[in-house]
């Protein structure tokens, strides 16, 4: 099990982080680092929509379609997998 601040996750789970208009937060419990692009999007944009991630505060209809998934591996500096929902272009 890793532990950063807030979580503690168990083998094979991520942290997912989302910029949504210019804004950024984290889900606030982790998910499978395998899910399907499409689980990942379901699940944030329902977060969103529900005002559940926090420092995001989510503007009428939420539409993740042209969204990037990245996923990066356990760093030394980050040792936990980390999932990135965000827009095409950078800083949303």
């Amino acid at each position: 099990m890793v532990r950063n601040r807030d979580h503690a996750l168990r083998p094979g789970e991520a942290l997912v982080n989302v910029t949504w208009q210019g804004q950024n937060g984290d889900l606030r419990d982790p998910v499978p680092f395998d899910a399907r692009e499409g689980d990942l999007k379901g699940w944030v944009s329902e977060a969103l929509r529900a005002g559940e991630i926090p420092g995001v505060h989510a503007r009428g209809h939420v539409d993740l379609r042209d969204f990037v998934v990245d996923r990066f591996p356990p760093t030394a500096q980050t040792p936990w997998p980390r999932i990135f929902v965000r827009p095409k272009t950078p800083f949303g």
